[in-house]
């Protein structure tokens, strides 16, 4: 899969596989090659949200009143773990 796809072109095509798997009237070939394509469609998506989440910024005010923006990772939030 190319790597210049976005988030939602991938997270659309997963949906639009899924859809032909669950419809059950394709030849075995071609629904194990639609497999193949959602696995590597669902784990670029999955890479993707976990990226999103260690990039959580935080809005906060700085000495002068103005927002600032902080990167935190997700550890930074629930301090308990």
């Amino acid at each position: 899969m190319e790597q210049t796809r976005t988030f939602e072109e991938a997270l659309s095509r997963l949906e639009a596989v899924v859809r032909e798997l669950e419809n059950g009237k394709l030849p075995l070939d071609k629904a194990l090659e639609l497999f193949g394509e959602g696995i590597s469609l669902a784990q670029f998506c999955h890479q993707q949200l976990e990226r999103a989440e260690q990039k959580i910024s935080v809005l906060m005010a700085d000495a002068g009143g103005g927002l600032i923006c902080k990167e935190i990772s997700l550890p930074d939030l629930n301090p308990e773990s």
